[in-house]
C-alpha cells in the first residue's frame, strides 16, 4: 500500500490515462473515483498523490492540506499536480501554499518524463519509510533498555531498604544507604524517561485522571528536588495559594512536568543560588498557572527554541555540554499539552536567568474532595500473611524476600514458573510477587496455570516487571494478575495492596 500512486482525476480521462501508462511502467496505482475514496486510501498509506489542477476543488485541498498537517515526524507525502500549461491560478497558488512536498507538471507531459519523476518520488519516499524504521527500532530499544535497566534496580533498592531496617541507628550505614538511594532515584529517573520518549512516539501513553490536591503535587515535586538542590545550596523558595486547591489531572505526570522544569532549573542555578515556584489559579478559564523562575545561567533568544526538542542538550556558559539525557523538557512540554495546557519559557539574556511558565487547564470545578481510605497493614489480626516471591534473578527475589520478612510476612521464594505452580500446590499463599520476563514458561503462562488451580481466585497476585507499557498491563490482566508493579517498586506499595485485600477479605467476612 505505502509503494503506490494515488491518482485522483475525478473528472475526465485523465486517471485511467495515467494508471495505463503507470501499469505499463510496473509502477502500482489505486484510482480514486471521488473524495471519500481518496480519504480511505490515503489513511491505508501512499507512495505519493498524483491530482490535477481541476480536481482540487475546496474539499479536495482541504482534505489534502488535513493529511499533510498530521503527518507524523518521518512523513512528507509528495504530490505531483498536473497544470494547465502556462496557468498561474489561484488554485495552483493555494496548492502551493498549503501542500508541502509539492511538485508541479504542466500538461501534455510526456510520458517518458512523468514516470521518471515518479520514480524518483518513491525513491525519496522509501527514504523515508526508512526514517521511519530507524525510529522504530530505536524506540525498541530504549523500551527494552528500559527493562533491562530497571531489572537490576529492582535488587539494590530492596537492599538498601534492607540496611535501613537492619542498621537504623549506624550513621556510617545511613551516609552510604542515602547516597545508594539518590543515585537509584535518579537512574530510574532516567530510565522512566527514556520510556517515556518511546511511549510518546509510539502513542502508547494514556492519561489517567484523578483528583489531587496541589499542596500533595508540590509536596511529591519538592521531594524529588530538594536534594539537588541542597547539594548547590540553593534556596527554593515556594509560593502557593493560601487555600486547597484541587486538580483533576493525571497525578504522575504532572509530577514530571514540574519536576523536570525544577531540576532543570537547579542544574543550570549556580552554587548559593534561588529559585522560586509561584503557583496562581486563575479563576476566570480554570487554569493553573505555575511559573519557576531561577537566577542562573539564562538562555539566549536562539537557544529558546531549541530546549524543548527531544534529545536537545544545551552548552552551559563555558561551552561545555551540561548533564543529562536532553529529554526532561521535552517530555515535560508533552505531558503539559496532553492535559490541554502549554509551556513556555523566557529569559533576558545569558547570564540572568530564566523563567519557565506552564498553564495546566485542570482545576476541579467543584473543588470537591473525594478521600481515599488508607489499608491497614497485612498481618495485624496476628496471622502473618503467605507470600510467595518469583522471579529469575536470584538477587532480586532473595532481597525482596527478605525485606518483607523483616516487615512481618512469611515468605518463600521460588526462582522460575514450574517451581512456583509447585509451591502453590504445597501450600498456597496469600500473595504472590511474580515476575513476568522468565525464561521458558514465563510469569503470564504460569499466572494462567495458577488461576485454575481451585481456590486460587482468593490469592493476591502481582505482577513486578520492568516493562510498563499498557500492552503489558493489559497482557497481566488477562493472564489474571491483580495488579501490574514496575521495578523497582517500593515496599509501602506493596504492603499498601496487601493491606487494601485484607481490610476487603474482613468486610465480606462480616457480612
Amino acid at each position: 500500500m505505502e509503494t503506490r500512486i494515488l491518482i485522483y482525476a475525478p473528472t475526465g480521462q485523465d486517471a485511467p490515462l495515467a494508471a495505463k501508462v503507470l501499469a505499463l511502467a510496473a509502477i502500482d496505482s489505486q484510482v480514486c473515483a471521488n473524495l471519500a475514496q481518496l480519504e480511505e486510501e490515503l489513511e491505508r498509506g501512499a507512495g505519493a498523490v498524483l491530482t490535477v489542477e481541476e480536481a482540487l476543488a475546496p474539499g479536495a485541498l482541504q482534505l489534502l492540506q488535513s493529511c499533510v498537517a498530521r503527518q507524523p515526524d518521518w512523513s512528507d507525502l509528495p504530490i505531483i499536480l498536473l497544470t494547465h500549461n502556462g496557468a498561474d491560478s489561484a488554485v495552483v497558488r493555494r496548492a502551493i501554499t498549503g501542500l508541502g512536498n509539492l511538485s508541479l507538471m504542466e500538461r501534455p507531459v510526456r510520458t517518458l518524463t512523468l514516470i521518471t519523476a515518479l520514480h524518483s518520488t518513491l525513491r525519496a519516499r522509501n527514504k523515508q519509510y526508512q526514517v521511519r524504521e530507524a525510529a522504530r527500532r530505536k524506540d525498541e530499544f530504549l523500551a527494552s533498555l528500559g527493562h533491562e535497566l530497571r531489572n537490576p534496580l529492582a535488587p539494590i533498592r530492596t537492599s538498601v531498604s534492607l540496611l535501613t531496617h537492619l542498621y537504623p541507628e549506624a550513621a556510617p550505614v545511613a551516609r552510604i544507604r542515602d547516597m545508594v538511594e539518590r543515585q537509584v532515584r535518579l537512574l530510574t529517573r532516567l530510565v522512566d524517561d527514556l520510556l517515556d520518549v518511546s511511549r510518546i512516539t509510539s502513542g502508547k501513553i494514556k492519561l489517567q485522571p484523578q483528583l489531587v490536591s496541589l499542596s500533595s503535587v508540590m509536596s511529591h515535586v519538592a521531594e524529588l528536588c530538594q536534594q539537588a538542590a541542597d547539594a548547590k545550596r540553593i534556596h527554593i523558595a515556594w509560593q502557593l495559594p493560601p487555600s486547597e486547591i484541587m486538580l483533576n489531572v493525571d497525578y504522575a505526570r504532572v509530577v514530571q512536568i514540574y519536576a523536570n522544569i525544577l531540576s532543570n532549573a537547579v542544574k543550570f542555578t549556580p552554587q548559593g543560588g534561588h529559585v522560586l515556584v509561584k503557583a496562581v489559579a486563575t479563576a476566570d478559564d480554570g487554569a493553573l498557572q505555575v511559573t519557576i523562575r531561577d537566577n542562573g545561567i539564562g538562555l539566549d533568544a536562539d537557544t529558546i527554541p531549541r530546549i524543548f526538542r527531544m534529545f536537545e542538550q544545551s552548552n552551559t556558559v563555558s561551552g561545555q555540554f551540561s548533564s543529562g539525557l536532553g529529554i526532561g523538557l521535552s517530555l515535560a512540554r508533552e505531558f503539559a499539552e496532553m492535559h490541554g495546557g502549554t509551556v513556555d519559557a523566557h529569559s533576558a539574556g545569558l547570564g540572568q536567568g530564566s523563567e519557565f511558565v506552564i498553564r495546566l487547564p485542570v482545576l476541579d470545578s467543584d473543588g470537591a474532595r473525594h478521600p481515599v481510605p488508607l489499608a491497614q497493614h497485612a498481618g495485624h489480626d496476628g496471622r502473618k500473611m503467605q507470600v510467595l516471591v518469583v522471579d529469575d534473578n536470584q538477587d532480586a527475589a532473595d532481597s525482596l524476600a527478605a525485606l518483607l520478612e523483616i516487615d512481618g510476612f512469611d515468605v518463600r521464594a521460588v526462582y522460575d514458573g514450574p517451581a512456583a505452580i509447585a509451591a502453590v500446590e504445597t501450600l498456597a499463599p496469600d500473595m504472590i510477587i511474580m515476575d513476568l520476563g522468565m525464561p521458558g514458561m514465563d510469569g503470564y503462562e504460569t499466572a494462567r496455570a495458577i488461576r485454575q488451580r481451585p481456590g486460587a481466585e482468593r490469592i493476591l497476585l502481582l505482577a513486578l516487571t520492568g516493562w510498563g507499557q499498557s500492552d503489558a498491563r493489559r497482557r497481566t490482566a488477562e493472564a489474571g494478575f491483580d495488579h501490574h508493579l514496575v521495578k523497582p517498586v517500593e515496599l509501602e506499595q506493596i504492603v499498601r495492596l496487601a493491606g487494601a485485600r485484607h481490610n476487603r477479605e474482613q468486610v465480606q467476612a462480616a457480612r
